[in-house]
């Protein structure tokens, strides 16, 4: 497999081609990138839409991506066992998940005629983003891999923050 980079002017022709292509994609990327309104879009175009958060099964993590990729039709996973490969060690000195089991789901995305479609764009957090690359490559000769700036796909980044309220917008003193 290889891993894609791909030229700013044809962001959103891939991201097309992606749609139309894979039935299964896997969205990754570090926190905070703004992958929502790509998550929105990707449910809009009849993907059914799993966030994959949330603790880890303590004894076998991979049990709840297997049976995500066990479910019918298009699937959309917001975040998988990669995200537990780059912030384990950054948030707690080590992974949950070992190579082998992340090998695994990738290669069980792949028999899904699936992609991990890795989200670039803006953050503070470069040691996340450096995480992400090389996990990405690893998994990329196992699966697809397209790699999408947010700021470049023609969706918006991040969601417009609320409006502040009369009360945020002039906090009272005690």
């Amino acid at each position: 497999m290889t891993f894609h980079q791909v030229p700013h002017q044809a962001l959103h022709h891939t991201l097309c081609h992606a749609l139309a292509q894979c039935r299964t994609l896997v969205v990754e990327g570090p926190d905070g990138i703004g992958r929502g309104a790509l998550i929105a879009e990707l449910a809009r175009q009849g993907f059914l839409v799993r966030p994959a958060r949330g603790p880890l099964h303590h004894v076998d993590p991979t049990q709840p991506y297997r049976e995500l990729l066990a479910a019918p039709g298009r699937l959309a996973v917001d975040g998988s066992l990669v995200h537990e490969l780059v912030y384990g060690p950054l948030r707690r000195g080590r992974s949950r998940v070992t190579w082998i089991q992340a090998l695994d789901f990738a290669e069980a995305v792949a028999e899904r005629d699936g992609a991990l479609l890795h989200v670039t764009g803006e953050t503070d957090d470069a040691e996340a983003v450096e995480g992400f690359g090389r996990a990405l490559r690893t998994l990329g000769r196992h699966v697809p891999v397209i790699t999408l700036d947010a700021r470049d796909s023609g969706l918006p980044v991040r969601e417009p923050a609320p409006a502040p309220t009369s009360n945020q917008a002039h906090p009272q003193a005690n």
